[in-house]
């Protein structure tokens, strides 16, 4: 028996079924997470599928989240979406559950659930739901609005199919969820729109870039820098791409001051592997998409002098 077909026969025999995701949410976490509910609750109508999780205004056009209460875990299934470690886990009740599975694209560097189901090749954890559903479509439901909220996480993880995550059985799913009712024109439209103050702080993102001769580059957008253009750090995220555009920068890092002081970091890259440096500082993820943390200038120099080692070492390498 498969991962996948184990999954499925606990989702048969549960009553009650809990979907969670990753704090600080992007379009594949949601999109994994509303699109599998989307997917029970069609094909099995008399179970409760719940979906917990802060809700972010950003994130309306996706859908909304669910409010849990302890006693909805008694006896529950829990799935665990797009979230490598538990620590990230949106939710404080997910331990509750009776069973909880791990379904994930991320290093498996925290292995908890029973099941475990972990495709680090996959470009997203949207494409691993649609590719647990293909082969088991006589038995399942894939409802136009589940075709949209996977298509949107595969759309959002793969860079609108720009990051090198993005293979021929991305295409292959994502045309399969646009047959399916999936508005491509739509989703993109959204996830490539962005407001008057994030485009003035991508200006400002450009301007104040400072790149290393090693093709490393970073900015640090303090809450002094963000208060001046009216926003907060969910918005940030549109500004994440942007320095890869540019033809000389090989890898880089968004420092964004949280309110507490310390900075949340957005590690991307174009070649050189840099979660090894996430993961020296309480961070992790992709080889090429990371997140990490640092709680004071002195840890972002740090930082700085980690990415330029990787990017001076890539070059040599290539």
């Amino acid at each position: 028996m498969t991962v996948q077909t184990a999954i499925f026969d606990l989702i048969k025999q549960a009553k009650t079924i809990i979907i969670h995701r990753h704090q600080r949410p992007d379009p594949d976490a949601i999109g994994s997470q509303l699109g599998l509910a989307a997917i029970i609750k069609a094909s099995f109508p008399a179970k409760r599928v719940l979906t917990p999780g802060k809700q972010y205004h950003g994130f309306d056009w996706l859908g909304q989240m669910d409010e849990v209460t302890e006693a909805d875990y008694q006896d529950a299934l829990v799935l665990i979406l797009d979230t490598a470690n538990q620590p990230r886990i949106d939710g404080e009740l997910w331990n509750q559950g009776k069973t909880i599975v791990k379904i994930d694209h991320h290093p498996n560097d925290d292995a908890f659930g029973d099941p475990q189901w972990v495709d680090v090749d996959a470009s997203s954890t949207s494409e691993m739901i649609y590719n647990w559903y293909a082969p088991l479509a006589a038995e399942l439901t894939l409802t136009a609005n589940a075709a949209r909220l996977l298509y949107a996480g595969i759309v959002g993880d793969t860079g609108r199919f720009l990051y090198s995550a993005t293979k021929p059985s991305t295409m292959r799913a994502a045309a399969a969820l646009m047959e399916a009712g999936a508005d491509a024109e739509a989703v993109n439209r959204i996830e490539d729109t962005i407001t008057l103050p994030v485009a003035r702080l991508s200006a400002y993102v450009y301007e104040h870039l400072t790149q290393l001769d090693s093709g490393a580059a970073y900015v640090i957008l303090t809450n002094a820098i963000l208060d001046s253009f009216a926003i907060g750090d969910a918005s940030t995220a549109g500004v994440v791409p942007l320095p890869g555009r540019i033809d000389t920068v090989k890898c880089w890092a968004i420092f964004v001051q949280q309110k507490e002081g310390d900075f949340r970091i957005r590690l991307r890259s174009k070649g050189p592997s840099i979660n090894g440096v996430a993961k020296n500082h309480d961070g992790g993820g992709h080889a090429l998409a990371s997140g990490a943390k640092a709680k004071d200038q002195q840890e972002i120099e740090t930082v700085v002098r980690e990415l330029d080692q990787v990017a001076s070492h890539y070059e040599k390498e290539v």
